[in-house]
């Protein structure tokens, strides 16, 4: 792993570049590997959109054999990628009369991957450890707040990083401690929305959004910004206009459709014309016997490329032949009038044993 050398000024992406220029980065690791020979623990791997799954995997450094990073946040800066905290934790599942059962370690770390060099470099750490937190990049800075630190509780503290300087600065506390937030930049402001709070069920912090406005150091509230007890899955502006969408919360399935944010009335509304077809349908001749059970979503992430809202998800069938999963890329226009879907097979692998880390995150890459 190569040391870091700092950026001389915040990367940005060239406004020319077309979507052929991107490359989609997701993270996994194999709760049981097929192949006992397997030493992979977490990986990124990237998906070209005028191809498939491109490349091969790129192991995390610094992880033994035994060990997942997972609930990280994974962002980009032009051509770079940074994998920011998450926490460390046996790759299978302990016993409850394990030595390791309790095993969980939160990690302030953050490393830089260069997609252009392929290689990875160690970046100043976080001054809090964290994972599940709300992460955005606003103005050339990536921004950090809430998540957990261990134990049950999360944390209302934040900061920001400066690529430029190699440096986290420390930012005013959020009003309330909050775990699986959602972070977006919106309108300038880097936007903490919903996420679980201490005060109870049903309280205004779990449906509303704190806004960070750096030209002003503070926070702000936005009550009722999400509206729902249930934490966003996730959240992601589009376009110059800067229009927020949503793939649903975090804990039911991604029911195939776009939700879009009406500022003026403070609500969420289904896109209209977003409603993809059934999955059976889009299944249809996956089947290897009639006992093939109905699909079921292993994952699904989001990211943003122009006016197209790109959703990497992975499906589990179960036929004659055994357990199956097929990964899908399901792209949706936001700019269409009408048939706004288009759904491409990315791979079909055998077993379902591949579990996402983190929402995955677009990185440019320059030729």
């Amino acid at each position: 792993m190569g040391s870091l050398s700092p950026l001389q000024s915040p990367p940005r992406a060239n406004p020319a570049a077309t979507s052929a220029s991107f490359r989609i980065y997701a993270a996994f690791y194999n709760k049981d590997p097929i192949n006992p020979s397997d030493s992979s623990s977490t990986w990124i791997q990237s998906y070209n959109l005028s191809d498939t799954w491109t490349g091969p995997r790129v192991p995390i450094p610094g992880l033994s054999h035994d060990q997942v990073l997972k609930d990280f946040s994974m962002v980009s800066l032009a051509d770079h990628l940074y994998i920011i905290g998450g926490h460390l934790s046996p790759r299978r599942r302990p016993t409850p009369d394990s030595p390791d059962a309790d095993l969980s370690v939160v990690v302030a770390r953050v490393l830089r991957y260069s997609v252009a060099r392929d290689e990875w470099s160690e970046c100043a750490p976080m001054g809090t450890p964290r994972f599940d937190f709300a992460c955005a990049v606003c103005d050339g800075k990536i921004y950090v707040a809430g998540g957990r630190s261990g134990g049950a509780r999360g944390t209302s503290s934040a900061e920001a990083y400066d690529p430029a300087t190699d440096s986290w600065e420390q930012l005013p506390s959020m009003g309330a401690a909050r775990y699986k937030c959602v972070g977006v930049t919106w309108r300038g402001r880097f936007h903490v929305v919903g996420g679980f709070t201490f005060e109870g069920p049903f309280s205004i912090e779990r449906s509303s959004a704190e806004a960070y406005e750096p030209w002003r150091g503070a926070w702000e509230l936005v009550p009722g910004m999400w509206q729902l007890d249930v934490p966003p899955n996730q959240i992601i502006g589009v376009g110059d206009d800067e229009r927020l969408f949503s793939s649903g919360d975090c804990l039911n399935t991604w029911k195939g459709h776009v939700e879009a944010y009406d500022w003026k009335m403070n609500i969420w509304n289904v896109v209209e014309g977003s409603q993809l077809r059934e999955m059976s349908s889009l299944l249809e001749g996956y089947g290897e016997g009639d006992d093939e059970a109905a699909p079921k979503q292993v994952y699904v992430t989001m990211a943003a490329i122009g006016n197209a809202l790109h959703f990497l998800a992975g499906y589990r069938l179960v036929g004659g032949g055994g357990d199956h999963c097929v990964s899908m890329l399901h792209t949706f226009d936001t700019s269409a009038v009408r048939d706004g879907w288009r759904t491409t097979e990315l791979v079909r692998e055998e077993g379902c044993n591949k579990e996402l880390c983190s929402h995955c995150c677009v990185v440019l890459h320059v030729s």
